[in-house]
């Protein structure tokens, strides 16, 4: 099922990865709704994230957790939330989205439209603070 989070995986498309294991990559979600929205997606093609096994449901947030460890010390956030939505790509992911207003996380919201360098030193300030 090669899908956009697949070839970001495989390097196939540019993204800006924040750190990856052998189970999980994360990246700065190319149209946040806030700054330091990111993806954590499972290295495998599930379409459905309860359709994970246990071992995966259970270490996603334990590799989530420290995303957003980050991310918080990275951004002007009172936390960072965590959001399973999964319409717009089939394949299991979860939205970490730092925000000040539970309104920020809603997907109706506008997304923001960031450029090259806001990208890439967002990324080099969430990297120094994993």
């Amino acid at each position: 099922m090669s899908t956009i989070f697949t070839k970001i995986i495989n390097k196939e498309i540019p993204s800006h990865i924040i750190y990856e294991d052998e189970k999980f990559i994360s990246f700065l979600d190319i149209n946040p709704l806030t700054i330091g929205h990111s993806l954590v997606v499972p290295k495998i093609e599930v379409d459905y994230i309860f359709d994970l096994d246990k071992e995966y449901l259970n270490k996603v947030l334990i590799f989530s957790k420290k995303i957003a460890s980050a991310i918080e010390k990275s951004t002007n956030c009172s936390r960072v939330g965590l959001k399973v939505v999964g319409l717009e790509v089939p394949h299991a992911h979860v939205h970490l989205i730092p925000f000040k207003n539970e309104k920020e996380m809603d997907f109706i919201n506008k997304r923001l439209k960031l450029d090259e360098s806001t990208f890439t030193s967002l990324l080099k300030k969430i990297r120094e603070n994993l």
